[in-house]
């Protein structure tokens, strides 16, 4: 089989493959979207998980099942998937434990473009199959069914992690695709006041349209001080961390009251070190809370989640600002993701 792979750090290119092998807990899928994330980029060129080898690229793919093992109940060739990014062994302790996510290791259910080939390519390995994939429902098309993938799922978390609840006050930092399913994930939890920090227009359209009452600009100044003016000094109830850098924390912390809880899914590609201010965090007694996570993955969160875009509670449409319809132009979705065109919020490759 063809796919786009990480040939070593820096470096792309086109391959030609075996074909993955089907085990009787699994299935074979043949993509119909795929969309490039910042974690490939993270992946390729910032070295964020070490050296990879011809290893295909991409975790977010919505297709067609080609095989299914003996053993799996509750799908068929010819199905149509979503397949989530993250896909645990279910049977593990760490499952058992509550963090599937972890499943093998820290971070090890995140398997494709990591631990093996990812999705872009004419089939991929899915493990666990019925535990894993979610039956696509025939209203969504499968371009806007890829944000079910990893996108939203991740931002939806981070709400979780955030524990946000009817009422609260809460920053979320970074408003690209996942930053943005986290505005939405809050109102959707009922928060009160969303201040919603970032600068390109069009996701500041979609920041609002999802229901951010504030945007707060960086090129403005200190980003947790403008939240304390206009908290009047008091601050906010609950900040999703969903871009920065290392030192995003300071603003974060920063910027929370005592007794609230930061929620990132910020994916730290360099450094060896987060710095946390010691004043603003109390000395280490504020009780200003760091949770941060790997969004869980599994079939049920993305049925869950699905039935949102299905009672429109959610709309995917505005996420999707570049579409393209060949598998070849994959490179060129993943570039775009690399350069970070200024009217970028997410791609997606159709076929």
């Amino acid at each position: 089989m063809k796919g786009f792979a990480m040939l070593g750090l820096g470096k792309t290119g086109w391959i030609e493959k075996d074909a993955p092998q089907c085990g009787p807990l699994d299935a074979i899928v043949r993509p119909l979207a795929v969309s490039p994330c910042t974690s490939d980029v993270h992946t390729v060129w910032q070295g964020a998980i070490g050296e990879r080898h011809d290893m295909i690229l991409g975790h977010e793919a919505v297709g067609e099942v080609v095989e299914v093992g003996k053993l799996v109940k509750d799908f068929k060739p010819g199905d149509k998937v979503v397949v989530p990014a993250i896909t645990p062994d279910w049977g593990s302790l760490a499952a058992q434990d509550g963090f599937a996510m972890h499943s093998g290791g820290a971070l090890a259910g995140w398997k494709f473009s990591n631990f093996k080939d990812g999705v872009f390519a004419d089939f991929f390995h899915v493990n666990e199959a019925d535990a894993n994939m979610a039956l696509l429902v025939d209203d969504i098309d499968p371009v806007y069914a890829t944000l079910l993938c990893d996108m939203m799922p991740t931002g939806f978390h981070a709400a979780e992690l955030a524990q946000v609840k009817f009422g609260d006050n809460v920053c979320v930092i970074g408003i690209g695709p996942v930053g943005l399913c986290a505005v939405r994930a809050s109102v959707l939890s009922g928060a009160a006041n969303i201040y919603a920090v970032g600068t390109r227009p069009n996701c500041v359209e979609v920041a609002k349209q999802y229901g951010a009452t504030h945007i707060i600009s960086y090129k403005e100044g200190s980003i947790a001080q403008q939240i304390l003016d206009l908290t009047k000094g008091e601050g906010v109830d609950k900040v999703i961390v969903a871009g920065g850098d290392n030192d995003t924390f300071i603003d974060a912390v920063t910027m929370l009251k005592p007794g609230g809880i930061i929620g990132n899914v910020n994916y730290l590609d360099g450094g060896e070190f987060v710095r946390i201010p010691r004043i603003e965090w109390g000395v280490g007694m504020g009780h200003k809370f760091i949770h941060s996570g790997l969004m869980p993955g599994g079939r049920r969160r993305v049925e869950r989640l699905m039935s949102l875009i299905s009672t429109e509670r959610f709309d995917p449409k505005p996420l999707i600002t570049h579409k393209f319809d060949k598998f070849e132009q994959i490179e060129d979705a993943l570039m775009l993701m690399k350069d970070k065109v200024h009217d970028l919020i997410k791609p997606v490759v159709s076929f």
